[in-house]
């Protein structure tokens, strides 16, 4: 069995299929291909920026857009849209462009595109570069399947971000994350400490762009959440808005569903209620028990949350009221 090449940021040209792995978006050769001429062109993560934008659909946008990037220097090489009526709608855009030949600053360029199409448009916008490595904390209990997903990819360069901790309210998974050389951090959590726990937790977060829920069997204070908007990331075992709560995969078996599923969301101070990021089902039927069904619905929660992170990482989520656009 031949042995796979895998190449992350490249685009590769053969005489030959090319094919792309849907789980680490890379592409994916064999190693007998290289008996052809093969054609690497690079793109260079180092000069990549990223722009979101949200605001009421009229014509003119895009061209607006990529007028005032192409005037500064600017060469757009990925651009996705979406609207949500034919007239008089919402409209999405998610657009990279190339940085090396501007003529502004990363400061300047956001400050004229706001004055001179931002306003205009009345957009809600962003700009951010694929050089800045998120931060991100990984908060678990003792379900450790989800939180190593994520180590695991974020160790082969599959997650483009810095883990800056892990913290858990039990000390079991200390070992298993010190193999990764991530600092781990015990903070226990019980209803006579709660302020002051939340407290600890909050402190460890100062830095972080994204905290990830990966089966953290505690509900964060309302507070808490509140000044951490869409940078908190949960996965739910099951296909929301079904089994909200805890216990799900004994819920599902007691209503015999032939469905089960998992679910990525941001975390809001209603339970299990946030914006859905990321969804995914496996089927079942009478013959699987709970533990069986909870066995599916780890290998589901653990490609559905981390999947759900890297979008994040990758801005490629725009939050609208209670729902995302996802520009996978």
């Amino acid at each position: 069995m031949e042995s796979p090449w895998l190449c992350d940021m490249f685009v590769l040209v053969r005489n030959g299929p090319v094919r792309r792995c849907e789980i680490h978006r890379r592409c994916v050769v064999s190693r007998s291909a290289w008996d052809v001429r093969v054609l690497v062109v690079a793109m260079n993560l180092q000069t990549t920026a990223r722009l979101l934008i949200t605001c009421p659909d009229r014509p003119g946008i895009v061209h607006a857009v990529s007028s005032f990037l192409y005037n500064h220097g600017a060469n757009i090489t990925a651009l996705d849209q979406y609207a949500t009526a034919a007239q008089g709608g919402t409209y999405f855009m998610r657009l990279e462009f190339q940085t090396p030949h501007l003529d502004l600053s990363q400061k300047m360029l956001a400050e004229t595109f706001r004055e001179a199409v931002a306003q205009r448009y009345d957009m809600q916008w962003q700009i951010s570069h694929a050089a800045y490595r998120k931060r991100v904390v990984i908060m678990v209990s003792r379900h450790d399947h989800a939180m190593l997903e994520l180590l695991w990819r974020w160790s082969r360069d599959a997650l483009p971000c810095e883990i800056q901790a892990v913290i858990s309210n039990h000390a079991d998974l200390a070992g298993d994350v010190q193999g990764f050389a991530v600092p781990f951090h015990h903070v226990p959590m019980s209803a006579d400490r709660r302020d002051q726990a939340e407290a600890e937790v909050e402190a460890l977060w100062q830095g972080a762009d994204l905290v990830v829920l990966a089966r953290y069997m505690q509900i964060l204070g309302p507070e808490l959440v509140a000044r951490w908007p869409q940078r908190i990331i949960n996965i739910h075992h099951s296909f929301l808005p079904a089994f909200v709560g805890a216990n799900p995969y004994q819920q599902a078996y007691d209503k015999g569903v032939k469905l089960i599923g998992a679910t990525a969301h941001y975390v809001t101070a209603e339970l299990d209620q946030g914006p859905i990021i990321e969804q995914g089902v496996a089927r079942v039927s009478h013959r699987d028990d709970v533990d069986s069904l909870r066995h599916l619905g780890q290998d589901l929660e653990r490609q559905v949350l981390a999947r759900a992170v890297r979008w994040h990482l990758e801005d490629r989520i725009i939050v609208h009221g209670n729902k995302t656009i996802v520009f996978d």
